[in-house]
């Protein structure tokens, strides 16, 4: 986090939110890759996974990544909901909200208000939705819920969505 204040010190439109946000304001427990066994795990993105599911970390093993649970610790941190934040700054428009949080894009997209805001464009990874890797009934109903909004969905990728007005 003191990496990411020193590097948007200067812009004047960043605020920085030492939270995650979800569906509910709450504290909830996190799950990371330690610090100490990324070298070990001989993958320099393995310090960018993080879930509030200590299984979907663990689903990432395979046979070049071989994490378990002694490399992942866990620790408690405070959530607002989507609402909750754009309150907190009085936010009326949001040219474009991008989403890759690891399974949580679900509860994050149903929970949001969308006659509460304008949100120009949403990008979210699509390949955790109903479970580590699996897309089914819950990508579905989020389309759905984005298109009965007024947004026109279209992949961008094998793994991302973009929902556009």
């Amino acid at each position: 986090m003191i990496e990411l204040k020193e590097r948007t010190k200067n812009l004047k439109n960043v605020i920085i939110e030492e939270i995650a946000i979800s569906d509910k304001d709450e504290i909830v427990p996190f799950y990371h890759i330690k610090r100490s066994s990324i070298k070990k795990l001989k993958k320099h993105w393995a310090s960018g996974i993080g879930s509030f599911d200590i299984n979907h970390i663990l689903n990432h093993k395979n046979k070049r990544f071989q994490v378990t649970r002694e490399d992942i610790e866990q620790i408690q941190i405070s959530c607002l909901s989507f609402s909750s934040l754009i309150k907190k700054y009085e936010i009326k428009k949001v040219d474009k909200l991008m989403m890759d949080v690891e399974g949580a894009e679900y509860k994050i997209l149903k929970s949001i208000n969308y006659n509460e805001v304008d949100i120009s464009q949403i990008i979210f990874e699509k390949k955790h939705f109903d479970g580590s890797f699996s897309e089914g009934k819950k990508l579905g109903e989020i389309k759905n819920i984005l298109i009965t909004n007024g947004y026109y969905i279209s992949d961008i990728d094998k793994e991302n969505i973009l929902a556009k007005k």
